[in-house]
């Protein structure tokens, strides 16, 4: 377990190495994607960069991703650098029918960035997006607007940042309490990325990622739509995404039981992170009767204080959003 850092600093520049991406590329490659993914492809225009996630037949997450129109004929898939090459070579098993390529990129640099976004936009050419879920590029270097309350960005260098720009000058920062005030704000946007520990676990629902507008309600099949679809229109999703403080020093593993009075497991850790007493904050895949009957809950012995998510568990459709973006 990870103890609580000598400091949690305010959101500047930070290098971040969870994160991976994967190029879809060729004549058949938002085809091949369509029959894949749950999101709607057509609308990953080089500017909206809809959330998706790949399902087993079952409907079970195998990863889940922001998608990127980097051109013609090409797209990237920015995920958990744990599930890259898991989810290459399942994708490989169907490309083999289509005009594709699958291309794992686990080396590009990704940086973290918020009040030190302009200085790195501006010593690469790149605009900045302004809105969130949206994105630019200019060949080698792509930003995107990530979800927060405070202005961030994600920005990925194909070849590496120092090749292209003073890393000084932008106070990259590379520790991991740096990382931590990051992951915190993926926390309080309720953002979880799935990683290779509770992948073929979870459905879409239950990392609330139709609340995030990840699956297209309106597009054909895909792998393990039916049973998404099903869980959906039929209220079966027991089982929500929620936000939780626990007063402890010490951060939980991946997958740690979150408990009843009467010791029953009522929920597993998805991710954590110290907040900025020290304590963790954390997201959790719970029973939905932890709010409906509020039910106290525990996490190795100390009692767990639900927190409000930023977004309603509600359904949010992916084409909507874009056409939001474009109003």
């Amino acid at each position: 377990m990870a103890t609580v850092p000598t400091s949690n600093p305010d959101l500047g520049s930070v290098r971040l190495s969870h994160l991976a991406a994967l190029d879809v590329k060729g004549a058949d490659a938002e085809k091949f994607l369509q029959g894949q993914t749950s999101a709607q492809v057509s609308l990953a225009d080089g500017n909206f960069a809809p959330l998706t996630c790949f399902c087993t037949p079952k409907g079970r997450m195998l990863a889940n991703a922001y998608l990127l129109r980097m051109g013609e004929n090409h797209f990237r898939l920015l995920l958990s650098s744990t599930l890259l090459d898991s989810l290459a070579n399942h994708l490989k098993k169907f490309a083999a029918f289509y005009k594709t390529e699958l291309i794992a990129l686990p080396n590009l640099t990704f940086i973290g960035a918020s009040d030190k976004a302009q200085v790195i936009a501006d010593q690469m050419a790149l605009q900045l997006p302004e809105q969130i879920g949206t994105h630019t590029t200019n060949g080698h270097t792509c930003a995107l607007r990530y979800p927060s309350e405070t202005p961030r960005w994600l920005l990925c260098f194909d070849d590496g940042f120092d090749n292209h720009s003073d890393s000084d000058a932008a106070e990259i920062k590379d520790d991991e309490a740096s990382r931590n005030a990051w992951q915190l704000e993926d926390i309080r946007s309720g953002l979880a990325w799935l990683t290779d520990a509770q992948q073929d676990h979870f459905l879409p629902q239950m990392l609330n990622w139709e609340a995030l507008g990840g699956i297209s309600f309106k597009k054909g099949c895909y792998t393990g739509q039916e049973v998404v679809a099903r869980a959906h229109f039929r209220g079966q999703v027991k089982k929500r995404l929620m936000r939780v403080s626990v007063d402890t020093k010490a951060l939980p593993e991946v997958g740690a039981s979150l408990v009843s009075n009467d010791d029953k497991t009522v929920g597993e850790v998805v991710v954590s992170a110290f907040d900025e007493q020290g304590h963790v904050e954390l997201l959790a895949v719970m029973n939905t009767k932890v709010t409906e009957e509020a039910m106290p809950v525990f996490l190795a012995g100390e009692p767990a204080t639900l927190l409000s998510l930023p977004y309603a568990i509600e359904r949010v459709d992916p084409e909507q959003l874009a056409v939001s973006l474009n109003a």
